[in-house]
């Protein structure tokens, strides 16, 4: 098991301005965009920021989640977290980059977990 990186979770309602601001703040291109139809949210990674962009409404029940880890092996880290005191929020579920899964830790802090999928 390897948390592979972390994401801060920054939620803006205009994404295009949002990158914008945080190209110049990191002086690094956006990596990755993309939709998340299913929960009405659009994304983006400009360096080890994870921009969420959203209706208030729809931010709302993700606000609480306090970072992203990127990790190598989901099931193994769902395993560890449940035996470690942890409660699934959202558990295991296909999204654009992978499988994610949203979890509580024993001391209260709310992460996402995600495992993205394999290029070959």
């Amino acid at each position: 098991m390897k948390v592979i990186m972390t994401l801060n979770r920054i939620y803006v309602s205009d994404l295009d301005q949002a990158i914008e601001f945080y190209e110049k703040l990191f002086n690094e291109q956006c990596i990755s965009r993309f939709q998340y139809s299913e929960a009405s949210l659009e994304l983006a990674r400009v360096g080890n920021a994870l921009i969420i962009s959203g209706s208030e409404e729809v931010l709302k029940p993700f606000r609480s989640t306090q970072a992203t880890f990127l990790v190598d092996d989901i099931q193994a880290y769902k395993d560890f977290l449940l035996e470690n005191g942890g409660e699934i929020i959202r558990d295991l579920r296909d999204v654009p980059t992978g499988v994610n899964m949203t979890v509580k830790h024993a001391d209260g802090t709310i992460v996402e977990y995600v495992e993205h999928r394999r290029r070959g």
